[in-house]
């Protein structure tokens, strides 16, 4: 039985390596669809599909996890379309995890296993919130999985934030 998770991981941390090892425990395999993987170089969405792909497929192998399929998913902007547009990209899934309600609402409308999940230390394990320590200076390592700082330092991601903040208004 194979699940999906779809997410933007911008970026994956350790809140989304828990998730992801919970439904491990009560799927064979995941498929993790890299959402909004057309959007990068933003504030909101700082980092490449390929970026995340790096992060989230290094991490998982680090915690010696192989049953994951990574699979980039372009908005299409058209609800009714998004299902099947998803599986059009992914191998065959039987189980939905999400909290976001116009995705429990699309998937359960074409009959698929919805399941919402628990969010874990959303103080600190929100990419929101770990954009916002990158930007401010606090510590945000210890909230990614060792992998996830390792590309973030490769590709200079903190600094692509901190020029992404910044405005050319006086």
């Amino acid at each position: 039985m194979r699940a999906l998770i779809v997410g933007r991981f911008q970026p994956f941390h350790l809140g989304h390596l828990e998730i992801i090892k919970s439904i491990l425990k009560q799927s064979g395999s995941i498929i993790i669809g890299i959402g909004s993987a057309q959007y990068s170089h933003t504030l909101n969405d700082p980092f490449t599909a390929g970026e995340r792909h790096l992060m989230i497929s290094s991490s998982l192998e680090a915690e010696k996890i192989y049953d994951f399929y990574l699979v980039p998913i372009e908005d299409v902007n058209s609800n009714p379309l998004w299902v099947a547009h998803v599986e059009s990209l992914t191998p065959k899934f039987t189980k939905v995890y999400t909290n976001n309600p116009l995705v429990k609402r699309l998937f359960a409308e074409k009959h698929y296993d919805v399941h919402s999940l628990t969010l874990l230390n959303r103080e600190s394990w929100s990419g929101t919130r770990i954009r916002d320590k990158m930007l401010n200076g606090e510590n945000w390592r210890s909230d990614v999985p060792p992998q996830v700082a390792a590309v973030i330092d490769e590709i200079d991601g903190v600094n692509r934030l901190r020029d992404l903040s910044q405005s050319d208004r006086e």
